[in-house]
């Protein structure tokens, strides 16, 4: 390479290696409670703007706040990786619950969900979310139920994957070692067990130019075959109930526009963050194909279908039911759309009830 030339390239990424030093207070008050200063990060969500992470006081269990860093890598956590961190734990913990037994591995990208499985262990778990879409899952943090392993340490350190951050409640026998084998990998300990006792006061807290939005953090109630009801005249299997169920309280977790799509113990699409509900599901669609493909999935939406496109597009991919919730002036055209086209319906609530639950999220 041309040495000017090399000088001008790394020149251009020093900012991202800078850390920008902040002067933030040490403690911050929300009304009686308060949050202290854990650590300065290296900059915000770009470089140049300080930023700092804040524990809750009285925060316990597996959370941000008892986190432990074993290895800082070369950069050290950044404001991203703990948004990241947060949102994969709190997944991870919500399929914990829902699927107990089996072992769960998020991958997460700029808090979305990118790679998201269940199985026996985490060797197996880790194989199937990163297959899904090793495109997107490039430079991800994961996140895991279950203690990794040397031999998912292994796979965690090839080349080109690129990981971030490792976050798991531990490590078995030499994984240490050989994570530190890559020197830019960030390697953190959950503070408590992910299916243990945890909590904090359970506000999610949202800046405005010249307020502050406030509101109770979503935790969904969709969490067995129990929870849902069926308005086809298709009934799913239990199968496509145990996909619907997975693929649900993926879409809790992403950003809206959600539509995800998946089977019993994989997620195999997703998409996120459209204006129109199409739009994510053609992504989702789209995305599958560079793993598992859509054929044979359950479809998540966030929230209802105004029109009887999704439907239309997912019967055309191969898709078998979705599950979603009603609430459209349109509910029964859909429905009837769906009826002709073979697939099951499943809306989320329990049978006798009027109100669906619905899963947007803004962060």
């Amino acid at each position: 390479m041309n040495p000017e030339k090399e000088s001008a390239d790394k020149a251009a990424r020093k900012q991202y290696f800078t850390k920008v030093k902040e002067d933030f207070p040490d403690v911050l008050a929300f009304g009686e409670q308060k949050f202290h200063k854990r650590m300065s990060m290296r900059y915000g969500e770009n470089p140049g703007y300080p930023a700092a992470f804040y524990a809750e006081e009285n925060a316990f269990g597996a959370n941000m706040a008892t986190l432990e860093v074993l290895q800082e890598g070369s950069k050290g956590l950044g404001y991203i990786n703990v948004g990241d961190m947060d949102l994969g734990q709190r997944l991870a913990r919500k399929l914990t619950a829902v699927f107990p037994g089996q072992a769960a591995v998020v991958l997460i990208k700029h808090e979305i969900p990118s790679g998201v499985a269940l199985g026996v262990d985490a060797l197996e778990t880790f194989e199937k979310a990163w297959n899904a879409d090793p495109l997107s899952n490039f430079g991800s943090v994961d996140v895991f139920n279950v203690p990794v392993t040397p031999a998912v340490a292994r796979l965690l350190v090839e080349s080109p994957r690129n990981i971030e951050v490792v976050y798991a409640p531990g490590y078995v026998e030499n994984s240490l070692e050989i994570l530190a084998s890559r020197k830019p990998l960030r390697v953190v300990r959950m503070g408590g067990p992910i299916d243990g006792p945890a909590g904090d006061n359970g506000l999610e807290l949202k800046r405005v130019a010249g307020g502050l939005l406030v509101q109770k953090r979503f935790d969904s109630r969709i969490v067995s075959p129990a929870d849902v009801d069926v308005v086809s005249r298709r009934k799913p299997s239990a199968e496509e109930i145990q996909a619907a169920l997975l693929a649900w309280n993926v879409a809790a977790f992403t950003r809206s526009n959600a539509v995800v799509i998946g089977t019993k113990d994989r997620i195999h699409g997703i998409g996120s963050g459209q204006r129109s509900r199409i739009d994510s599901t053609e992504d989702a669609i789209r995305i599958s194909r560079r793993g598992y493909g859509p054929a044979g999935c359950v479809l998540a939406s966030d929230a209802f279908m105004p029109f009887p496109d999704v439907v239309e597009a997912a019967a055309k991919a191969g898709l078998t039911a979705i599950i979603y919730p009603l609430g459209s002036i349109r509910d029964q055209e859909v429905i009837d759309r769906a009826d002709a086209l073979g697939l099951a319906m499943i809306v989320t609530r329990r049978p006798g009830e009027v109100d669906c639950e619905r899963c947007f999220l803004h962060r």
